[in-house]
């Protein structure tokens, strides 16, 4: 007797190969209805929890292509629609289901979204194609990958002391010096694809072009003005050399900024560099005032050369002045001269005689006058003058 150990749901048992083989159980004709349970009133049976799962087992196999265990049903006998089989078999349903299952995982690998700060790189068997855009697209997987990566998110690279060791910000300054310095290099992603395929390690070989561009501009620089006033300047060509380096390389990479946080000289010898700085300031302030006062010197005697100077053009403009005025003044009297000599001649003699003896006290001596005497009889000229000069 094959008694119940057909499915999960005890089906079929019973020598007839019928669709009806629980008539004889039920004692009824039972049109409808599936397979019971033997010896029950026919209300429908409550499975096990181990027969689900062994149900679920077989289902699983036949979705990845194997067979479920059939049982032997009715013997010889042959096994109806309803009889004696051990499992779900592979039927047409359970393929379509399987199909569309590995649909559903394809397009699940095939379609990826990329956001819009993101772009993806597509590789056709591991060869690149093209940029994915913003949005949702579709990569046919096995053959078509994607690779998605932030492209505007910016990141950054610390470069000094505090980041690699005592002596990684430490660098030779033109003029023999040593500078510490620490710097961040800013930067974000242009092209995917050469940034995919071009470089190996991103951080690290940006790091060692930084590195190597600063270098080269402190070994052109002098240290004070990297202590004080170029450290923009410094910035800048900083900026442009690592950006033509990383542009050779094919990088794909786009600096956006330097930060250039600290310079200063290295720690053992700060306190001696600051006394330097202090003893230069002094040197300075005194090299100003001395300017000062020399300036305000060289103004005050080159103020007094120019009036030495204007006084010496206005003594020569009158000296010359005067000169042309003398020949003028004789050049006229030539002519009267010439004109009349006589009169001329005595005219010049009585002016002579007036201009020499007009301010002098004098007594007139007459050999012919006073009888013979040789004097003058004496009259106080100068006492009338005066007398008269004093009633006015």
């Amino acid at each position: 007797m094959a008694g119940n150990n057909g499915g999960p749901w005890g089906g079929g048992g019973g020598s007839s190969g019928g669709g009806g083989g629980n008539r004889g159980n039920n004692g009824n004709n039972g049109q409808g209805g599936g397979p019971r349970r033997p010896g029950n009133d026919g209300s429908p049976p409550i499975p096990e929890i181990d027969d689900l799962v062994k149900k679920g087992q077989e289902q699983l196999r036949v979705l990845m292509g194997g067979r479920g265990n059939r049982g032997n049903g009715g013997g010889n006998g042959g096994s109806g629609g309803g009889g004696g089989g051990g499992g779900p078999a592979l039927t047409r349903g359970t393929i379509l289901l399987g199909g569309v299952a590995a649909l559903v995982l394809w397009g699940l690998a095939s379609f990826y979204t990329v956001r819009p700060e993101e772009q993806s790189v597509e590789l056709f068997l591991g060869r690149f194609t093209q940029i994915g855009n913003p949005g949702l697209n579709f990569a046919p997987w096995p053959f078509v990958t994607a690779e998605v990566i932030s492209v505007t998110r910016e990141r950054t690279e610390e470069i000094g002391a505090g980041e690699r060791g005592n002596e990684a910000g430490l660098m030779l300054t033109g003029d023999a010096n040593i500078v510490d310095i620490d710097y961040q290099v800013v930067w974000n992603i242009s092209d995917p694809a050469k940034f995919l395929f071009n470089l190996r390690d991103p951080n690290q070989t940006i790091d060692a072009v930084s590195e190597s561009a600063m270098r080269e501009i402190i070994a052109q620089s002098e240290l004070a003005p990297i202590l004080n006033r170029d450290r923009g300047i410094i910035a800048d060509r900083l900026q442009e050399l690592i950006q033509s380096t990383l542009d050779s390389y094919e990088s794909g990479v786009n600096v956006i900024r330097v930060n250039l946080d600290k310079a200063d000289p290295p720690a053992p010898v700060i306190d001696a560099f600051r006394d330097v700085q202090a003893a230069e300031q002094e040197r300075d302030r005194l090299q100003n005032v001395a300017d000062a006062y020399a300036n305000r010197v060289l103004a005050e005697a080159r103020g007094e050369a120019a009036q030495m100077l204007e006084e010496a053009e206005a003594y020569r403009a009158q000296v010359v002045n005067e000169a042309q005025g003398e020949a003028s003044r004789f050049k006229a009297v030539l002519e009267e001269y010439l004109k009349a000599p006589e009169v001329t001649r005595k005219r010049l003699y009585l002016e002579t005689m007036e201009a020499v003896l007009g301010d002098v006290d004098k007594i007139i001596i007459d050999d012919a006058a006073g009888g013979g005497q040789g004097v003058v009889p004496y009259l106080p000229l100068n006492e009338l003058r005066r007398q008269s000069g004093g009633d006015q």
